[in-house]
């Protein structure tokens, strides 16, 4: 149970989203901005990233919607899930092995990124662009992370309402508005 009344049933960010429209809007705006592009990082990346972070911040909603998000871009399942187990080995290029190593400093504290972090991902491809996103997307994902679990929002266990809702956010993007389709808690 919710901290708080949410007056709604959403699990996860979703439910204080429905209970706040006006901070939604702009963090979905925020999400879009970060996740919804190829600029640099594709999408899958970018998401993997996310869910990355998220797991490390053990929060299972985020975790388990941007891994399926993730998934869902990347075509399989099973990056996400190696990248936790044993990022070393993880089936992911060595530019990204780099900036989920900065991505896991940024969820410690930001100061904890090393120059020694940026120029690693730097040999290996990283861009100044790929660098600053992957910093912000960590960062922002500790701020919904602790958005979600410090209000105490519910989580379903079932991994296909997360595969579900990971095709409407690849068909949507992160909305707020009900009638998007994004908000109904629906599991078809």
């Amino acid at each position: 149970m919710a901290h708080i009344e949410l007056g709604n049933d959403f699990p996860g960010i979703r439910g204080p989203m429905a209970f706040s429209p006006k901070t939604a809007q702009p963090l979905n705006e925020f999400a879009n901005a970060l996740l919804a592009t190829d600029e640099g990082l594709s999408r899958g990346e970018r998401e993997l990233i996310g869910a990355y972070v998220s797991k490390l911040n053990q929060c299972h909603f985020c975790h388990s919607i941007h891994g399926a998000v993730a998934n869902f871009y990347l075509g399989e399942e099973s990056t996400l899930e190696a990248v936790v187990c044993d990022l070393q080995t993880a089936p992911v290029s060595e530019k990204m092995r780099a900036l989920l190593r900065i991505a896991a400093s940024v969820q410690k504290g930001g100061k904890e990124v090393t120059t020694e972090q940026i120029e690693a991902a730097r040999v290996n491809g990283a861009t100044d662009r790929d660098i600053h996103d992957a910093v912000l997307i960590a960062a922002a994902f500790c701020m919904f992370n602790r958005y979600v679990d410090g209000l105490a929002t519910w989580a379903p266990e079932d991994p296909d309402f997360y595969r579900h809702r990971a095709r409407k956010v690849a068909e949507l993007g992160y909305r707020s508005e009900p009638e998007s389709g994004y908000f109904p808690l629906d599991k078809a």
